[in-house]
């Protein structure tokens, strides 16, 4: 899907861009009650569309992005909690 886009250049141009990318992938990632990934390939698709659009304004991201899938979560504690 990135064939032929120039993304390398976001992570040290663009940081927030690629922020997005890991939060998209993060919230549509899903794992079952043992911690096995469900849809990694999918998490990975709609992270990539986001990256796509984001370096090129012509490629329409199919189905656009729900609110959820783009929502940038507060960053965990410094330390962990247990």
């Amino acid at each position: 899907m990135l064939k032929g886009i120039n993304y390398l250049k976001l992570y040290g141009e663009e940081p927030s861009a690629i922020e997005q990318a890991f939060a998209i992938y993060a919230n549509v990632i899903k794992l079952d009650e043992n911690g096995i990934v469900l849809n990694a390939k999918y998490a990975e698709k709609r992270a990539t569309q986001y990256i796509r659009s984001y370096c090129d304004s012509s490629y329409k991201v199919e189905p656009p992005f729900e609110d959820w899938e783009v929502t940038l979560h507060n960053p965990p504690p410094l330390q962990d909690l247990i």
